[in-house]
């Protein structure tokens, strides 16, 4: 794989990145349609291929919050064309890595020292590359070690990403008046996820809490290797999840993984009130005995109860059934304003209801099973079906308190997880571990 020597982190060489990044989508639909001229039975499937992986080497070489993007949307399974998730997966773990001489000037940056001068093996090669930083391996006596640097210049060049796509997104989404608070909410945790000793104190912070769960493994990290871009932690055995999805195990397992899973999320959301708000298989190991291991808190969530108590009363069924009720905690999440129509009261709130009819699904059952296709499809068909609604688009699309970001991010995620694990669950099998 070809290693980078230098990462563009000043505005001008990001934005020269992106727009060489247009010029080439741009051609592939001239092309297309060039073709489609002639053939008028032509997909898009190959005009989807070829946009994916030129914009994919576009972000995958400015890595940071740009390749974050990529990394989010490849969750989104439903919101995408096929080829889009697939390339934009690898953004989750494998991405080119940074070249042995830069590694080492990284360190003596960060460290004031060169790795060699620290452990007593380092591994100049990375062993995963990803958004925010890679990992290496490395020994001191008998402790085998994960050492994660992050790249040059990231957390400088949040800001400048954060600009470029923001007038996109507001056009897309049509954001109308004030939408800087959910800029701000995502420019805020990335740049948490480039402070290392937060990750650190958040990391030892989950583990220990969460040490009461079952059949779940975290590593244990080492103030005194790492600073602020260096975070070093055990070397974990085992398979990303991803692998461990595709791979020919017993249902068993799978139920093993899949209950873990949730009872982590649950757990951290209803007892801790913070959360773990990247649920993607490049943030999980699975080890020989189905175990799951947690390995990257560089993204926490924290729920305010302001928050987290209209959140989940608007999904019980008693809400669901309770038109009054329902359009009382819309207001309080901030979906319905004072200022909205009567036409968009009405439109929203039936909208919403659907939504959470269908999301809520598993959380109103004894026991789930999330490899329903039956399920994963009304998702798809609701996505599909406001996606394409013209009405939606005129509508005002700034709705929601900025905590739904990162939320609805997490739930979602785990959804696409436990489905990709394929696992029958017991839903409220957490609560044993709430007293």
């Amino acid at each position: 794989m070809k290693k980078i020597d230098s990462i563009p982190t000043n505005k001008m060489g990001r934005v020269a990145k992106l727009v060489t990044t247009g010029v080439k989508v741009g051609g592939n639909y001239l092309k297309y349609y060039g073709e489609k001229a002639v053939n008028p039975n032509l997909t898009k499937d190959k005009l989807h291929e070829n946009n994916a992986s030129d914009i994919y080497d576009g972000l995958k070489e400015l890595k940071g919050s740009a390749l974050k993007v990529a990394q989010m949307l490849s969750m989104e399974k439903n919101l995408l064309p096929q080829s889009y998730v697939e390339k934009f997966s690898l953004s989750q773990f494998s991405v080119p890595p940074l070249s042995a001489p830069l590694v080492r000037k990284t360190f003596k940056t960060y460290f004031k020292k060169y790795p060699e001068e620290i452990f007593e093996e380092f591994s100049v090669d990375s062993i995963n590359a990803a958004s925010i930083g890679q990992v290496h391996r490395a020994k001191i006596k008998d402790k085998q070690l994960a050492v994660k640097i992050q790249y040059p210049g990231i957390r400088e060049s949040i800001s400048t990403d954060i600009a470029l796509v923001k007038p996109i997104a507001v056009r897309m989404f049509n954001l109308q008046g004030t939408s800087d608070e959910y800029f701000q909410e995502v420019e805020d945790k990335l740049t948490e996820e480039t402070d290392y000793k937060l990750e650190l104190q958040q990391s030892e912070g989950v583990r220990k809490a969460c040490a009461v769960i079952e059949n779940l493994k975290f590593p244990t990290y080492y103030p005194e290797y790492s600073s602020d871009k260096i975070i070093t932690m055990d070397w974990m055995n085992g398979v990303h999840l991803s692998e461990f999805c595709k791979s020919e195990v017993t249902q068993e397992k799978r139920d093993k993984v899949g209950q873990t899973l949730w009872n982590f999320y649950m757990f951290q959301i209803h007892k801790l009130k913070k959360f773990h708000a990247d649920p993607h298989p490049g943030n999980f190991l699975v080890d020989k005995e189905a175990n799951l291991i947690a390995i990257d808190f560089g993204c926490m969530k924290e729920i305010p109860d302001s928050f987290y108590t209209p959140y989940f009363e608007v999904s019980t069924p008693a809400s669901l059934t309770n038109n009054v009720y329902f359009k009382e905690k819309l207001v309080e999440l901030e979906i319905l304003k004072p200022t909205d129509s009567t036409k968009e009261t009405e439109f929203f709130t039936q909208m919403f209801h659907e939504l959470l009819t269908v999301f809520t699904e598993p959380i109103h059952k004894k026991e789930f099973d999330f490899s329903d296709p039956i399920f994963f499809g009304k998702i798809a068909s609701l996505s599909e079906k406001f996606a394409n609604d013209k009405q939606l688009r005129k509508m005002n699309g700034n709705r929601g308190s900025k905590h739904f970001i990162y939320v609805n991010r997490t739930f979602f995620g785990l959804y696409n997880l436990m489905f990709d694990i394929k696992a029958k669950i017991k839903i409220n099998d957490f609560e044993k571990y709430l007293a």
